[in-house]
């Protein structure tokens, strides 16, 4: 051990807490409550994100069209997985986005980084869709 480090292992009679105080309700009222924050942020993300409402207008013509093509339910299924996951994507890159902006709007290097990782995911999450689709149906 480097000098002046100690460790040191200290126990407490507290009871472990294994909940945040802040938690809210339990069983179908925490449900439906999840439910709505649910909803509260696709409405949020789509009113407010460009990049979201994109999304969403690929995902209304690629999934039907999932339907029309040849390939078997388990293609279909993962046609159809992908382009969910870029929704799911764009949902974490758009909440990044917003705690960064919420914590500081000066220009930053770790700011930058941050956002442009959610780029760079949802950038990968679009190459899945373009790859997947393309060897089912190329083959």
């Amino acid at each position: 051990m480097a000098p002046g480090l100690e460790c040191r292992v200290f126990f407490r009679r507290e009871p472990f807490v294994t909940s945040s105080p802040f938690k809210g309700q339990t069983g179908l009222k925490r449900i439906l409550n999840a439910a709505g924050y649910s909803m509260a942020g696709f409405v949020a993300a789509f009113r407010g994100e460009a990049a979201f409402r994109q999304l969403v207008l690929i995902n209304v013509i690629l999934v039907p069209l999932a339907f029309f093509c040849d390939v078997t339910r388990g293609e279909r299924a993962l046609m159809i997985a992908v382009c969910l996951l870029a929704l799911i994507v764009e949902l974490l890159n758009s909440a990044v986005e917003a705690v960064v902006d919420r914590v500081s709007l000066e220009r930053h290097p770790l700011s930058k980084n941050a956002k442009d990782m959610g780029s760079a995911a949802q950038f990968v999450a679009l190459s899945i869709i373009t790859v997947t689709w393309a060897v089912i149906l190329l083959g």
